[in-house]
């Protein structure tokens, strides 16, 4: 996310020393996808060949391998989710963020609706999660960006961060909504309710992006669309601190055409805007006095591809069936903001798979068509945890990691596109729809 990373965490692939190795015990769970996907091998006569799994089950395989990251690379004592994690399993790291917490408090949901976990153990992990955090180091109810997954030490320099925060509450208020266990929908309303979202404000009419208690408030604040929709619903629609309805104008929303396609997007942000808070919040077929935001992620997502395109004859490895780059680690690079259109970044040939996963609900075929041949033409790019965060074909570049909201925003959006299930549990959230309402959201059909 823009900003998102601490001046000494700038290239998020250094480690903390480790504070000791979690291990958590799980019963097995298969994550392999079947022989016979594309694979080209050549079959005996005798043998009948095996087809090609369908399109569900190559994303349900999908979504098991990402909801192993979010239990087996969590603290099993407070329920803390690591920012990254080696992407075959077997990691010493320490670090975790609140966001990657977040996405994965949506993905025990999931997992329970999908039965990829016995129902006691995810509940018994909710409740360490909830109680972990009422209790954790809070400033007015937000959080640290970056902490200790065993023991809650903010991370050097890390921020107070509002909009890591925010996908935090999302996971938070939709095991309220999923888990129907009055303890659980106590302790994730005494978490959102306290939070003070005009403190957030500092004055102004838009959330500052967060503070420290070294320097007080970050002057840049959330002014421009991006993933920041999640972020001013929350705050408007809650029940004790809200911010006035009147602050959802007071972001920018600036146009961008480009061959032809004409939407709402950050000229310096990445394809991620375009999808994080729909993983929770649902905006199909809603509208308000300035966009049908589903259908402008679809046409960003649809200037995204194209985009990749025109760059095949300088990165041939980029095709109508091989595309996606949003924020991502790099070969060189660290932890890249880039992407486009407009171009940004050091854009080198690097793929990278949750441009398209996140994106899924809206281009599903082209999504999934660029997912199964990331599958099928480069296996060095599907590992325990599902797709590594990146990898470049033309280099033989394969990242070591998977990035928790990357892994995350994959599996929520795969739901999402396969059942809607987390549009639909989490907008039972009466704040949610209050929000919605207040600041004109209507059906548009």
């Amino acid at each position: 996310m823009k900003n998102r990373t601490p001046p000494s965490l700038l290239t998020r692939r250094e480690t903390l020393t480790a504070l000791g190795k979690t291990a958590l015990a799980f019963s097995a769970l298969s994550v392999a996808i079947g022989p016979g996907c594309g694979s080209g091998t050549n079959y005996q006569s005798s043998t009948p060949p095996i087809p090609p799994i369908a399109d569900d089950q190559f994303l349900d395989n999908l979504e098991k391998a990402s909801f192993l990251f979010f239990w087996e690379q969590a603290s099993a004592t407070t329920g803390m989710v690591k920012d990254r994690a080696l992407a075959g399993g077997d990691d010493s790291r320490t670090l975790s963020s609140i966001a990657a917490t977040g996405f994965g408090l949506s993905a025990l949901c999931i997992a329970g609706q999908r039965d990829y976990a016995d129902s006691s153990q995810l509940k018994a992990r909710v409740l360490t999660t909830l109680n972990f955090l009422l209790n954790q180091t809070n400033v007015n109810g937000f959080y640290y960006h970056f902490v200790d997954m065993n023991t809650g030490q903010r991370a050097p320099n890390s921020e107070v961060s509002s909009i890591d925060t925010a996908i935090l509450l999302c996971g938070v208020l939709t095991c309220r909504q999923y888990f129907q266990d009055v303890q659980i929908q106590d302790l994730a309303t005494q978490i959102y309710e306290r939070v003070d979202w005009v403190w957030m404000l500092n004055g102004g009419a838009t959330f500052s992006m967060g503070w420290t208690p070294e320097n007080g408030f970050i002057t840049t604040r959330w002014d421009t669309y991006s993933e920041l929709m999640m972020l001013y619903l929350l705050a408007i629609g809650s029940p004790t601190k809200p911010i006035p309805a009147s602050s959802w104008q007071a972001f920018q929303r600036p146009l961008l055409t480009y061959r032809g396609l004409t939407y709402i997007t950050n000229l310096s942000a990445p394809l991620f805007i375009h999808q994080y808070s729909h993983a929770w919040f649902d905006f199909r077929s809603q509208q308000d006095a300035y966009a049908d935001y589903f259908n402008n992620s679809i046409t960003a997502t649809q200037a995204h591809k194209l985009f990749c395109a025109s760059l095949h004859g300088e990165f041939s490895d980029y095709s109508g069936d091989a595309w996606g780059i949003t924020a991502s680690d790099s070969a060189n690079n660290g932890y890249v903001a880039w992407g486009g259109p407009p171009a940004m970044g050091p854009i080198d040939g690097t793929l990278v798979p949750c441009a398209a996963g996140g994106s899924l609900p809206f281009l599903s075929t082209e999504c999934i068509a660029a997912l199964r041949t990331f599958y099928n033409q480069f296996p060095g790019a599907w590992q325990r945890y599902g797709f590594v965060d990146a990898f470049d074909p033309l280099t033989g570049w394969y990242d070591s990691d998977a990035v928790g909201i990357h892994t995350g925003i994959t599996m929520l959006m795969t739901e999402n596109q396969r059942s809607g299930f987390m549009w639909n549990t989490f907008m039972k959230n009466p704040e949610a729809q209050a929000a919605m309402a207040a600041v004109g959201f209507h059906q548009t059909q």
